[in-house]
């Protein structure tokens, strides 16, 4: 057989097995796609490094990059698998065998999975050895004229009949209107936050603005799709060691006091002067008033939330429990209800943490349970399990290796010290004498501060450094730490160059 209709036979398989298993899947559960689960499941296996690496380098776009990368190996085996099957059937039937093989065990890895959902990985098995084997039988070795129409209209059928199925998972997958549903929500907060007082950002001098625009606020998490539930039909169980279990549907929330509260958020993979940092007006129910609700019984130390995705989160009660904590079971950001890559119907905001033990999105469970006796997925990998925020400052202006007029140069960036806020920021160049530069309106702890400096600048190439000191009167340490396993630490710098003219 030639090596281009070889190569063919294997790539039209891989799409077809693809396919149909999507198609299977959108009538499941989306989750169960065998590109989806496998997909998962890679994120699950991911060494940290790479994690980290895929984060720094593509931040938000991580995942688009490993489906990609995904989509490319698929097709680099559908081609080994053609190329193997030139003279034989039985290399690229065992291939098509072990991939499917593949799917099925990866959908049967999620935490998330039921009995239904093994039939989208068994459909692409089926289909995908079924389309090999047929087509290759259509193509002889010395194929006349009329066999090779034949092998092309084949060919030409399941190609059509891959994208029919696969447009048809994707509808199902997407039959769910979520945002309808999320439009038919109104939040009315009978708390509503302080309006942001003139002078809280600096943002015409190069800082971000105080609040984030909801489509800004940073995203990092290791949903591969975005969970799609709407909130008609959402659920929480509140249980554990507590003295009364409670069952709570998104109406149970809306009829509970709704407070505001203007917070900043921190991921943990932020890097020294990294933008994994954001500030939002979260509307939300109290959780401590909840938890007492609920009963915490002695002992009880962790809150294990878990996303309807089944990624789990750890929280210490005590941060949640602790006076003025403002946690909050969050169901709108900004004015309007959560979006759904922000965790729509309803997640955890809980100041003070990073996100990997404080921000469950898209949250269905919470558990009182201890530290001892449940790791949480990011703890199970190594990453601490208690994670306060740390006291930090960023310039956000100059750029890196920006070009800058000689003389006077506003410096500008942001700070935060949630909890304490923020005392004092200091600036210096070229490992010069500290300067403290001035602070703009604090809104409150739990949010960034921002802030700036005149600096008188000759010719010249510079460097800028700054570090912040909250109100116990820690400074910021100059020791470099990566963010793994609770978040980085050191000065960020700025190297910049002041031009005449």
């Amino acid at each position: 057989m030639k090596a281009t209709r070889s190569i063919l036979i294997g790539l039209v398989s891989v799409a077809a097995a693809l396919a149909a298993g999507h198609l299977v899947a959108g009538l499941v559960s989306p989750l169960a796609s065998p590109f989806l689960a496998v997909g998962n499941t890679a994120i699950d296996l991911t060494p940290h490094p790479v994690k980290d690496f895929a984060i720094r380098t593509f931040g938000e776009n991580d995942k688009v990059v490993l489906l990609a990368g995904m989509a490319v190996v698929l097709v680099a085996l559908g081609v080994v698998a053609g190329l193997l099957s030139r003279r034989s059937p039985w290399p690229g039937t065992a291939l098509a065998g072990a991939l499917g093989l593949l799917g099925i065990a990866a959908v049967l890895a999620r935490p998330t999975s039921t009995t239904w959902a093994v039939l989208a990985p068994l459909a692409s098995l089926v289909v995908g050895v079924a389309a090999f084997r047929w087509l290759w039988a259509q193509a002889p070795a010395a194929a006349p004229a009329q066999d090779r129409r034949r092998f092309l209209i084949s060919t030409a059928a399941i190609a059509a009949g891959a994208g029919v199925a696969a447009a048809g998972g994707q509808f199902l997958a997407g039959r769910v209107d979520v945002e309808a549903s999320r439009r038919g929500i109104t939040l009315r907060p009978g708390q509503k936050a302080p309006e942001i007082p003139f002078g809280a950002d600096f943002a015409r001098e190069g800082t971000p603005p105080f609040l984030t625009p909801n489509e800004k606020f940073y995203r990092v998490d290791t949903a591969l799709s975005i969970p799609r539930l709407r909130a008609e039909d959402w659920r929480m169980r509140v249980h554990g060691m507590v003295d009364n279990e409670m069952v709570l549907t998104y109406d149970d929330l809306l009829r509970r006091p709704l407070v505001e509260k203007t917070i900043t958020l921190v991921c943990v993979s932020n890097e020294v002067g990294g933008p994994y940092i954001s500030t939002s007006n979260f509307i939300g129910v109290d959780l401590a008033e909840l938890l007492r609700e609920a009963g915490v019984r002695p002992g009880a130390d962790q809150l294990a939330s878990r996303s309807v995705d089944g990624w789990t989160c750890g929280t210490p009660v005590a941060s949640i429990m602790a006076p003025g904590s403002n946690a909050l079971l969050a169901v709108g950001m900004n004015g309007e209800p959560l979006p759904l890559e922000r965790g729509f119907p309803v997640r955890m905001v809980v100041p003070g943490l990073y996100g990997y033990v404080s921000a469950t999105k898209w949250l269905v469970d919470m558990e009182l349970t201890t530290f001892d006796a449940f790791d949480p997925y990011w703890a199970e990998r190594g990453w601490a399990k208690r994670a306060p925020v740390k006291v930090m400052s960023r310039i956000d202006r100059p750029k890196s290796f920006e070009r800058v007029p000689v003389g006077r140069f506003v410096v500008a960036g942001i700070a935060w010290a949630q909890h304490l806020g923020v005392d004092k920021v200091e600036v210096r160049v070229d490992g010069g004498a500290w300067q403290q530069a001035t602070l703009a309106t604090e809104v409150n702890v739990d949010t960034w501060r921002m802030w700036r400096i005149e600096l008188n600048l000759p010719e010249g190439n510079h460097t800028v450094e700054c570090r912040a000191t909250d109100r116990n009167g820690y400074t910021q340490t100059n020791e470099r730490a990566a963010p793994i396993p609770d978040g980085a630490t050191g000065w960020h710098s700025m190297v910049f160059t002041s031009v005449a003219g």
